[in-house]
């Protein structure tokens, strides 16, 4: 994952979660551990897709963990609706053994990232504060391998993307965290996200990871 243990300069003292899933003693376990953490606060859980969106609008998450199977929808058909609730929330994937068609379908979607079922209740407290801080939540092995499969569009010729926007664009899909930019560039970290925030609000992005995925299916960086 990238940078999946920090990058939390950006979130809110107390983050708010949102949790989906369709088993509901997997959520409630879930709730219970990440409560225990200082700076995590679940808002509440929900098993299916219709308490899901009405529980984005009631209680404000910051970041809300979605499973892919639930009873009436899939997680990637939710995730349009989930991130109209709020223009701050982001929506990480819970994925078990999931596709790469369902990974691309997420990120096209407007997904933060991904974060595996299997992974340790630390990992997934970590990657809660990745997200929320606007880090992407993918390795650079899944960038090199989903990017280059989203679908395609044409280009905009009267795109606005500056020339150093679009080497933030590059070292994005490179799967470099904001620091590690900032490093390369000799730039300050406060540069790059000012990048990012116009590159998101250039290409109506949610995530840094749907920035990249616009980009790419606009042939704005070539991937």
């Amino acid at each position: 994952m990238v940078d999946i243990a920090g990058a939390r300069a950006d979130a809110p003292a107390t983050i708010r979660v949102l949790i989906v899933d369709d088993h509901e003693m997997f959520g409630s376990s879930l709730a219970f551990t990440l409560n225990s953490e200082s700076d995590l606060a679940v808002v509440g859980t929900a098993c299916t897709g219709k308490a899901a969106l009405e529980q984005a609008v009631s209680t404000t998450p910051d970041v809300i963990l979605l499973d892919q199977q639930l009873p009436d929808a899939t997680g990637t058909s939710l995730i349009p609706p989930l991130l109209e609730t709020s223009a701050d929330v982001q929506v990480v994937m819970l994925t078990a053994s999931t596709s790469d068609h369902v990974l691309i379908s997420a990120i096209e979607a407007g997904a933060a990232g991904f974060i595996d079922k299997t992974r340790s209740l630390g990992e997934v407290a970590a990657a809660i504060r990745s997200a929320a801080a606007g880090e992407s939540l993918v390795s650079p092995k899944q960038l090199a391998r989903l990017l280059p499969r989203l679908r395609r569009q044409d280009a905009d010729p009267t795109s606005s993307i500056t020339v150093r926007e679009r080497e933030v664009l590059s070292l994005l899909c490179d799967g470099l965290s904001n620091a590690d930019i900032a490093a390369r560039m000799t730039v300050s970290v406060h540069t790059v996200r000012n990048h990012i925030a116009n590159l998101s609000a250039k290409l109506d992005a949610h995530s840094k990871l749907e920035v990249m995925a616009i980009a790419v299916r606009k042939g704005l960086i070539s991937r």
